[in-house]
């Protein structure tokens, strides 16, 4: 998605970006695209985008193709990003952090979005991402600790911390069914966060991170280890395939108390055919491979939502 400040500035960096030079780490013990990509802080100096100087606040993050060798068609990230940001925001109406594609000097392409904890005059925004709402960390819960819980606790802490939850609920609701659909295996507690508004009360940050993960990893339906909650309310066909349905998708709905009428009417949504995902597709950069991949992960997911458990 292309705000007005993307449109105004030129997409095409007076500088290069040498992954070589950086020693390629992953920050958990399972691999994950999070944990192996580089982010370089960003302002607009002239109307153009250049790496923040010391003592100036960054108010854009770049996101390089990764330095790990080891990732899928890694050259592609990037493009994969902004493609399913696109999605996200023009198919489903998901509130989005400003983004777009950039390019290196060298012609190599570049993720960058707008960081919605500082304004435009670089003053903080209140945030918190749901690890630390929740107090997990590495001292508490080990490396993994972002992996950890499901998304029913995050829901659960939607409605202790936001006074608006009725409202934040549902988007969170449309949001994990949007992860699931698009195949974003990398949907951990770091990567939901909430945001303080103009009205000092806080609210769900606009969605970031949103990537189809299985184009480059190898990754389950979820990235929480207790999925979208307790294993007890899993569906017949759930525990039959080791796939949720629309059923499980219901029922989570339900726990996490987004009013009937809502999830039907998002339900609904998701389980229609929309052309519109598909033309994004194509007319996205990604090579024809990677469309075909793309198109079939998000067919095969569609195809085990719209079930239904056979007891319903």
């Amino acid at each position: 998605m292309k705000n007005k400040i993307f449109k105004l500035i030129n997409p095409i960096l007076d500088f290069d970006y040498d992954t070589q030079s950086f020693d390629i780490i992953a920050s958990t013990q399972q691999l994950s695209i999070s944990g192996v990509q580089e982010k370089i802080s960003a302002t607009i100096l002239n109307k153009r985008i250049v790496p923040t100087p010391k003592g100036m606040q960054g108010l854009f993050i770049i996101k390089p193709i990764p330095g790990y060798k080891y990732i899928r068609y890694r050259e592609y990230l990037p493009i994969n990003e902004y493609l399913t940001m696109q999605i996200a925001h023009k198919v489903f109406g998901i509130k989005t952090a400003n983004n777009s594609l950039v390019y290196f000097k060298n012609g190599d392409v570049a993720y960058i979005t707008q960081r919605f904890d500082y304004d435009l005059k670089g003053n903080k925004i209140k945030t918190e991402d749901f690890a630390t709402l929740a107090q997990k960390n590495n001292q508490t819960h080990g490396q993994n600790y972002k992996y950890t819980g499901s998304y029913e606790d995050i829901a659960i802490l939607i409605r202790k911390y936001l006074p608006t939850w009725k409202v934040q609920i549902c988007d969170f609701y449309k949001l994990v069914i949007f992860n699931y659909l698009f195949s974003n295996g990398d949907a951990h507690l770091k990567n939901f966060s909430v945001i303080q508004s103009e009205n000092s009360d806080y609210i769900l940050a606009p969605a970031y991170d949103l990537l189809n993960t299985s184009l480059h990893i190898d990754d389950s339906d979820f990235a929480l280890e207790g999925g979208l909650m307790q294993t007890a309310f899993q569906s017949d066909v759930y525990i039959k395939t080791g796939h949720p349905c629309q059923t499980d998708f219901e029922r989570f709905g339900q726990r996490i108390l987004v009013p009937s009428i809502k999830i039907k009417e998002i339900i609904r949504q998701f389980s229609q055919t929309k052309p519109e995902i598909f033309n994004l597709i194509n007319a996205s950069p990604l090579p024809s491979k990677l469309k075909r991949m793309y198109k079939r992960s998000y067919k095969e997911r569609f195809s085990r939502f719209v079930r239904k458990d056979d007891l319903e």
